[in-house]
């Protein structure tokens, strides 16, 4: 049966390619008082539209800040731009993955479009105070908020009050995140702070509304916007009890005959250590621990390197 997932559809952004700085895709308001400098991106994958779309309410809105600086941000069109429903999962990125460059070696070696990109951007993330990366999913899950492994990121997932589940995690064996560069880095400036937004499945309608919430709930918390200028339609209701999940383990494929041994889209949990979830290369995958939980499982961008899943320990997040 065709449902709305099954056909996704790009979002029409023409209007917000132009940006207001010389970059294209890049906007950026100065309200001229004192305040933080906030930096909220979308799209550094190209196929990962529910930020895109919440960029573009805050525009059509005319959200703009009481104190500081805000910066909107639209990275990898040249990735979007490649987007095809018929192989929609193919435009994520046009030579590597975005979302694992963010390095001083890396982005001093400019060897690829998203490098390239990179450092057009890389002004505005040096200058930032607060980041908010918006992103989806492979496959359809419930939202997850990305902290890091730094306390003062998780005491600002804590503040937000949404989604339901907050993620605990190192990051990435292939590369860095732009969450973790830096300033936004466990060991980098004190009062940066930095969270990654995954809204749910790339091409649920429904991760948009995900995306517009983080990103007023941010803009609020971090003072450029007063809330009487954030629609309360934007916001979602917060959850009654939020979850805490630990990354433990990342696990990254050795081959390209990793499977998992079941249909996985994330947040499921084995009871019992020793199960099997995964076979890479007919090795079997076994959970380390009881009452593990399956953090992002996907195979949509298999190659040995990459991880496919995370396991992580759940508990209440007060």
């Amino acid at each position: 049966m065709t449902t709305t997932l099954d056909m996704p559809k790009a979002p029409d952004i023409a209007r917000y390619r132009e940006g207001n700085t010389g970059v294209e895709g890049v906007w950026r308001f100065d309200a001229g008082t004192p305040g933080r400098r906030v930096l909220i991106t979308a799209l550094m994958h190209g196929n990962e539209f529910s930020g895109a779309s919440a960029i573009a309410a805050l525009l059509d809105a005319g959200v703009r800040p009481t104190h500081g600086v805000l910066t909107l941000a639209l990275c990898n069109l040249r990735a979007f731009d490649r987007f095809d429903a018929a192989t929609p999962h193919a435009s994520r990125y046009v030579e590597e993955d975005m979302n694992r460059v963010w390095t001083d070696e890396a982005l001093s070696m400019p060897a690829s479009s998203e490098r390239l990109r990179a450092l057009e951007l890389l002004p505005f993330v040096r200058d930032a105070d607060w980041l908010l990366d918006l992103h989806s999913m492979h496959e359809p899950s419930r939202p997850l908020l990305l902290s890091g492994p730094s306390p003062r990121h998780l005491q600002l997932a804590r503040r937000l009050g949404t989604p339901q589940h907050v993620v605990v995690d190192a990051g990435h064996a292939d590369g860095c995140r732009l969450r973790d560069y830096g300033q936004f880095a466990p060991d980098g400036r004190e009062g940066a702070m930095a969270l990654l937004l995954e809204a749910g499945y790339h091409f649920d309608p429904a991760a948009d509304a995900v995306a517009l919430d983080m990103a007023a709930r941010f803009l609020v918390a971090s003072g450029v916007v007063v809330p009487e200028r954030v629609p309360a339609a934007w916001l979602k209701p917060v959850p009654p009890q939020r979850t805490l999940l630990e990354v433990t383990h990342a696990i990254v494929a050795r081959s390209m005959n990793f499977r998992f041994a079941g249909s996985y889209t994330g947040l499921e949990t084995f009871e019992r250590a020793g199960a099997i979830l995964a076979y890479d290369d007919d090795r079997p995958v076994r959970t380390p621990y009881q009452h593990c939980t399956l953090v992002m499982p996907s195979l949509r961008q298999l190659r040995p390197g990459v991880t496919v899943v995370r396991l992580a320990r759940s508990s209440p997040f007060p």
